[in-house]
C-alpha cells in the first residue's frame, strides 16, 4: 500500500505538471500573437502540432518503454519538454513556435500519460486499472490549478518569463521527481541486457481483430469528445445559449466529466473495464442524440450534459484500461502505445474539422456527425464484448493420439 501510495502521488505531480505546462496556450494565446504580430488561430496551431508530433512519435516511444522502460523515457520525456518550453519563451516568430510545439510533443510521447499507463501496468499489475483511474481523476485538474498560475505569473513576469520558469520545473524537478520516486520494473532491468523492440507476441498482438476494433473505437470517441470540448461553447451559442449560459454549460460539462471518472473509480472493481467502454460508448451517442433531437431545451440540454457528461469521463478511463483485459503486461506497452497514434491524430483534428462543419453547416449537421462517429463505435465495442465472451478454443484429440 505504501509503495502504491508513493508510485501514485509521484506520477500524479508529474503528470499533473506536464499537462499543466503544456496547456498554457489557453491563457498566453493572446500575449502571444499579439508579441509575435501573428493571427490567433495561428498561435493555436501550436496545439494541433503538438497532438500530431505526439501520435506520430508513439509508435518510436512504445519501442522506447520496451527497451530503456517507461521510467527512463519519461525522464528523457521531462526534459524534452523543458526544452520545448524554454524554445517557445524564446521564440520571435511563428516557424520556430510551432517547431518547439512539435519537439514537444516528441516528448509528451515519452512522458504523458500512455508512459505513465505503461509503467503502471509494470510495476502494479492487476492494482495497474485503479491506480490508472486515480490517476486520470487528479490529472483531469492540470487546467484548474495550472490556468490561474499561469495567468498571474504572466501579470508578474511576462508570457516568456513564464514558460522559462515551467521549462525549470520541467527539468530540475520533475525529471528528478521521475527518477527518484518510480522504481524500476524487473521487466525493465532485464531488458538493459538484450531485448528487441517488439517480441514476436507483440507483432501479432497487434495485427489481431481485437486491436482494430480496440483502435477504432478509441479513436472515434476521442475525436468527438475532444472535439465537444473544443468547440462545445460554440455549439451551444448556435443552438440558441448566450454566450455566458453557453460558458456555463461548457464548464458544467467539465464537472460531470469527472464525476464520471469518479463513478468508474469508485465501481471499477465490480464490472470490467470493457463492461464500462461499452457503457460508456452508449452514453455518448445517447447524450448527442437528445440535443438533435429535441434542441436546446433546458431539459434536453440538461439530459444531454448528464449522458454526455458521465459517458466521455467513464470512456477517458475505459480507453486507457479496456486493453489491460485483452493484453498480458508485455504486450500492454506495445498496444497503448500504437492506439496513441491514432487517438491522438483524432484528437488534434477535431477542433478545425467540427469547427468548420459548424460555420459551413450548422449545428444539426455538426451533431449528426457526432452521433455518427460515436453511435459506430459503440458498435465496435459491442463486438469486442462478443469477442471476449467467446471460450477458448480447446485442442481436439485425434484417433491417433495427435491433437488439432
Amino acid at each position: 500500500m505504501r509503495r502504491d501510495l508513493s508510485l501514485f502521488l509521484t506520477l500524479a505531480i508529474t503528470q499533473t505538471t506536464g499537462w499543466g505546462t503544456t496547456s498554457v496556450l489557453a491563457v498566453l494565446a493572446p500575449a502571444i500573437a499579439a508579441d509575435l504580430a501573428v493571427p490567433l488561430p495561428s498561435v493555436f496551431l501550436g496545439t494541433a502540432v503538438f497532438y500530431v508530433a505526439m501520435g506520430l512519435a508513439a509508435p518510436l516511444a512504445g519501442r522506447a518503454f520496451r527497451g530503456i522502460g517507461a521510467r527512463r523515457a519519461m525522464v528523457v520525456g521531462a526534459v524534452g519538454l523543458a526544452l520545448g518550453l524554454a524554445g517557445l519563451g524564446l521564440c520571435t516568430g511563428l516557424v520556430p513556435f510551432l517547431f518547439a510545439w512539435g519537439l514537444m510533443g516528441v516528448a509528451g510521447a515519452l512522458f504523458l500519460t500512455t508512459a505513465a499507463y505503461v509503467h503502471l501496468a509494470d510495476v502494479a499489475g492487476e492494482r495497474a486499472r485503479g491506480l490508472i483511474g486515480m490517476l486520470m481523476l487528479v490529472t483531469g485538474l492540470a487546467g484548474s490549478l495550472f490556468w490561474p498560475l499561469t495567468a498571474a505569473l504572466e501579470h508578474l513576469a511576462g508570457w516568456r518569463l513564464t514558460l522559462e520558469i515551467y521549462a525549470a520545473v520541467m527539468a530540475f524537478a520533475v525529471a528528478p521527481l521521475v527518477l527518484a520516486g518510480l522504481r524500476q520494473p524487473e521487466a525493465a532491468i532485464a531488458s538493459d541486457q538484450e531485448m528487441s523492440p517488439a517480441s514476436p507476441a507483440s507483432k501479432r498482438a497487434l495485427r489481431g481483430q481485437i486491436f482494430w476494433f480496440l483502435v477504432l473505437a478509441i479513436a472515434l470517441n476521442s475525436f468527438v469528445t475532444s472535439g465537444m470540448e473544443a468547440v462545445g461553447i460554440t455549439l451551444f451559442r448556435v443552438l440558441g445559449a448566450d454566450p455566458a449560459l453557453a460558458i456555463g454549460l461548457a464548464s458544467f460539462l467539465g464537472v460531470l466529466k469527472v464525476s464520471g471518472r469518479l463513478v468508474e473509480l469508485v465501481g471499477g472493481k465490480r464490472w470490467s473495464a470493457l463492461s464500462t467502454g461499452l457503457v460508456a460508448g452508449a452514453l455518448i451517442p445517447c447524450g448527442l442524440l437528445v440535443l438533435l433531437l429535441f434542441g436546446a431545451g433546458p431539459v434536453a440540454l440538461g439530459l444531454c450534459l448528464a449522458l454526455f457528461g458521465l459517458g466521455s469521463g467513464a470512456f477517458a478511463v475505459a480507453r486507457a484500461t479496456m486493453p489491460l483485459a485483452f493484453y498480458q503486461k508485455a504486450d500492454y506497452a506495445a498496444a497503448v502505445s500504437a492506439i496513441a497514434l491514432p487517438m491522438n491524430l483524432t484528437t488534434a483534428l477535431a477542433a478545425p474539422i467540427l469547427s468548420g462543419l459548424i460555420t459551413r453547416s450548422g449545428a444539426s449537421a455538426t451533431l449528426g456527425l457526432m452521433v455518427l462517429l460515436s453511435g459506430l463505435a459503440f458498435l465496435l465495442l459491442l463486438r469486442l464484448k462478443t469477442l471476449s465472451a467467446r471460450p477458448p478454443v480447446r485442442p481436439v484429440a485425434l484417433a491417433d493420439g495427435s491433437t488439432a
